[in-house]
């Protein structure tokens, strides 16, 4: 490997593994959301322009937040005073900027704001609930968390929150507006405040968890660097509000999802089908897990969604085949899902064991009147389950009609394939 692709490769690495991390520690020494992912922008061209001619650092992390806390130390110096230039006060009684809180003596970071009650340890997840402040509608939250906690791309939260990019560009600029505008106090809760703070985190670990199990765009299915960060800051947020069902079932519906990774593709790249997925194959340890925290959760009056899905994911995973499913529990969870959180998205996934258990006619009557409603419009599986339920029906020309519109809305490589290669089967070509 060239010393130019060792770099690049490094950048990447540090961009995916580290952004939140650097960003956090910027934040906290700052105290503006804007002012810190401007400085982190610059330290990663920053390090565009070093690494080449000194050499990739031994922690490029470590490299990266100095590099940006230092240039946010000259921003705020270069400003009258701390209160006056910047609205974000993340608890103004504590700390001062200065070179200790940047670096210590031996080059030893030194944390800016400690957290109170020792509540929250880890850098992502302190960032999350940075981000994640009631006063922000919900969606900005998860938006905002996404963008500035991994460095995830507008256009690929736009296409997880099914939205044009422009108008995911537009909403995320409103939330910092709000921000600052209201000069809201994004000090770190303590403990007794998580429980308030849950629902909002929740949705972004797990919108967090679906990008990267299914990226929106690109040739890559899965983002691992995503799928691992949601999965450690469910874990970590388990650690901190023991006890809570919905923590314990978010964590166990990623488990579940994530058992199959190693089974979604083929050798060859080609998208699998979960009635043709090797189940030896999937991670059992994971699956037990999932299986526990779901037994330990649904009895509680305080099960929700999160816990409904993961049982779901584990009926699918306990089953020794495709055709051995147990559909009718799996409507019956549907049902109850659906009851709790009437999400499209829910309906359009209740239509598969409904067709199980009642037929694709029953099935494509609910899908249609899902379509109708018009909040899936840009959602490829949509017309992908649609066209699915057409063929078992035996009108080819209708399913290949919405395979081709299921095509035009995926942005993921695998995905098109999959749906060239189901259109072939059809004997239809894909354009």
């Amino acid at each position: 490997m060239s010393a130019g692709s060792a770099v690049a490769s490094a950048l990447a690495d540090a961009h995916r593994e580290s952004w939140g991390l650097v960003l956090a520690a910027t934040v906290r020494t700052v105290r503006d959301l804007d002012l810190a992912e401007e400085c982190v922008q610059e330290a990663y061209a920053a390090a565009l322009r070093s690494w080449p001619v000194d050499g990739v650092p031994a922690n490029p992390a470590a490299w990266l937040t100095t590099t940006a806390r230092r240039r946010g130390v000259d921003a705020v110096r270069r400003a009258s005073t701390l209160r006056a230039k910047l609205p974000l006060l993340v608890e103004p009684e504590e700390a001062r900027v200065d070179e200790v809180s940047v670096e210590g003596a031996g080059g030893e970071e030194r944390p800016v704001v400690e957290d109170p009650d020792g509540a929250v340890r880890d850098e992502r997840l302190r960032l999350v609930l940075l981000c994640c402040h009631p006063a922000l509608a919900a969606e900005a939250q998860v938006a905002l968390t996404l963008r500035l906690v991994c460095g995830v791309a507008t256009a690929d939260i736009a296409r997880a929150f099914l939205v044009p990019e422009a108008t995911m560009a537009a909403r995320l600029t409103r939330a910092k507006r709000k921000i600052a505008g209201s000069r809201i106090p994004f000090r770190l809760p303590g403990a007794d405040e998580l429980p308030g703070r849950l629902a909002g985190v929740l949705d972004v670990v797990h919108l967090l968890f679906t990008t990267g199990h299914t990226a929106p765009s690109g040739e890559d299915l899965v983002r691992p660097d995503l799928v691992e960060a949601a999965l450690r800051l469910a874990r970590v947020l388990r650690a901190l509000v023991p006890g809570e069902p919905e923590v314990d079932g978010l964590l166990a519906l990623l488990l579940a999802t994530d058992a199959r990774r190693a089974t979604r593709l083929s050798s060859t790249g080609r998208l699998l089908r979960l009635a043709e997925q090797d189940r030896s194959r999937w991670d059992r340890a994971a699956l037990a897990e999932a299986r526990a925290l779901v037994m330990a959760a649904l009895p509680s009056p305080r099960a929700g969604r999160y816990t409904l899905q993961a049982a779901i994911a584990c009926v699918h995973a306990e089953a020794p085949s495709h055709a051995a499913t147990d559909w009718p529990q799996l409507l019956g969870l549907y049902d109850a899902l659906l009851a709790l959180w009437p999400s499209p998205v829910v309906a359009l996934n209740r239509a598969v064991p409904l067709a199980e258990v009642h037929g694709p006619a029953a099935a494509l009557a609910e899908v249609r009147g899902v379509a109708a409603g018009g909040r899936l419009a840009d959602y490829p599986y949509l017309p992908a389950v649609e066209a699915d339920l057409l063929a078992r029906l035996g009108r080819s020309a209708e399913a290949a009609d919405a395979y081709r519109r299921a095509r035009a809305l995926t942005g993921a490589a695998a995905e098109r394939a999959f749906l060239d290669e189901r259109l072939a089967a059809l004997g239809h070509e894909p354009g």
